[in-house]
């Protein structure tokens, strides 16, 4: 499945001709590598469109918006972008099949945003075996961020296991005596944070930690899980999920009458995919992070950067929901291909833009106020702090300082 979109309303089709940017100064001499001419540069993504985290959709048709928006700013030296975004329904084996498509038939001059942890890794050796840009991967897993061994593969957002350590690390301060239940998803998004929790409690672990439970995505429910954390006497949770999954627990909890103090991981910040359904009534007092500005803070809904968010959304994108943080997520990966891209010039081979990066030291606008997003090419993690969030009535408020290593 592929997915295109027309200026107009977003249209469906196979490819979509799409300029990015405004025109830097040309260099003095062309260097191209696959998928670019003198008038197009073709870029892969995939998505899960389908399946159990189709939710994560939306963020394709974002990203297509974006473009379609830079497209009427005159494109990058001229050149329209072909954005080829595939569905891939979160199955790892699937990727590996659109990555090879992109890569060999499409001839994509590099992969962005591809969503998830398993999905990615699945195609990481590949895409570094054939030297093709992985760009700011849609995962928080430690292990994009590691040059030596991957030097195709970049990540973007604050690594979960940092996350991990620091909603540990609010319990350790704020209530000592805790006992706490985990229920995380079992593959590497889900270990990655469990590892940094664990860690932060350390030796306390074995005291606090009253029971920790997996879930498969192909799972149902987690209805089972539920009812063993509220009878392992927990008075803490830590809400490892995905959209679909975290809300099922948020609501699921309040159903059994389970209610304790709720840590949810930014992966499921989301107002409209999680906390809307699960119930704003069950979340109230949950803790979350987040390295986004959020849409529905009061404190944000009239700075520039939202308004001209919302503007955007209503234009480009009018079918997608406004507050739905994915949707800024996928704008903002918008603009950082778009600036790889102007900073490549016109040398538009897959080492510049592999170089380029690993250079970038910019703020982008739906990034929470005071973050840098900076690499170099010895550090692959463009964001390392987070925001914490307490949900109140029916919006996150942020609270205490930007937190980091």
């Amino acid at each position: 499945m592929s997915r295109n979109w027309d200026r107009a309303g977003l249209s469906r089709r196979a490819t979509l001709a799409l300029g990015l940017g405004t025109a830097l100064p040309a260099v003095a001499q062309k260097a191209y590598g696959p998928g670019v001419t003198d008038t197009e540069i073709k870029i892969g993504n995939i998505v899960p469109y389908s399946g159990p985290l189709s939710t994560f959709g939306t963020m394709g048709k974002a990203l297509g918006g974006y473009f379609a928006k830079v497209n009427d700013q005159g494109g990058v030296n001229g050149r329209k972008l072909r954005l080829i975004s595939l569905d891939d329904g979160y199955n790892p084996a699937k990727t590996v099949e659109q990555a090879r498509k992109l890569v060999e038939q499409e001839e994509v001059l590099f992969i962005g945003a591809v969503l998830g942890t398993v999905t990615n890794l699945a195609i990481q050796k590949y895409m570094n075996a054939r030297k093709v840009p992985q760009l700011f991967v849609q995962s928080g897993a430690s292990r994009w961020n590691d040059p030596r061994n991957y030097p195709w593969t970049i990540g973007f957002q604050t690594s979960y296991q940092l996350e991990g350590h620091i909603h540990a690390k609010h319990i350790l301060q704020n209530a000592p005596g805790a006992k706490i239940g985990v229920l995380y998803q079992n593959d590497d998004l889900g270990k990655d944070y469990l590892k940094g929790f664990l860690d932060e409690l350390g030796d306390k672990a074995k005291t606090m930690v009253t029971a920790q439970l997996s879930y498969e995505v192909t799972d149902p429910t987690v209805d089972s899980q539920l009812v063993q954390l509220k009878a392992s006497g927990a008075d803490h949770f830590f809400n490892v999920c995905a959209p679909k999954f975290a809300a099922m627990a948020i609501r699921r909890s309040a159903e059994i009458g389970w209610k304790p103090t709720q840590h949810l991981i930014s992966v499921s910040v989301s107002l409209q995919s999680v906390l809307k359904p699960a119930g704003f009534e069950n979340a109230q007092g949950l803790i979350s992070a987040t390295f986004m500005r959020e849409p529905t803070d009061p404190a944000q809904r009239d700075t520039p950067e939202v308004r001209d968010f919302l503007a955007f959304m209503g234009k480009y994108y009018p079918e997608g929901n406004p507050n739905e943080t994915l949707n800024g997520l996928a704008y903002s990966m918008g603009m950082l291909m778009e600036r790889v891209l102007q900073q490549a010039g016109n040398e538009l081979t897959r080492e510049n833009v592999m170089r380029q990066a690993a250079a970038l030291d910019l703020t982008l606008p739906m990034i929470s106020a005071g973050m840098r997003v900076k690499t170099s090419p010895t550090d692959f993690a463009p964001l390392k702090q987070l925001q914490l969030l307490r949900f109140k009535g029916e919006a996150f408020e942020p609270f205490g300082p930007l937190l980091g290593a």
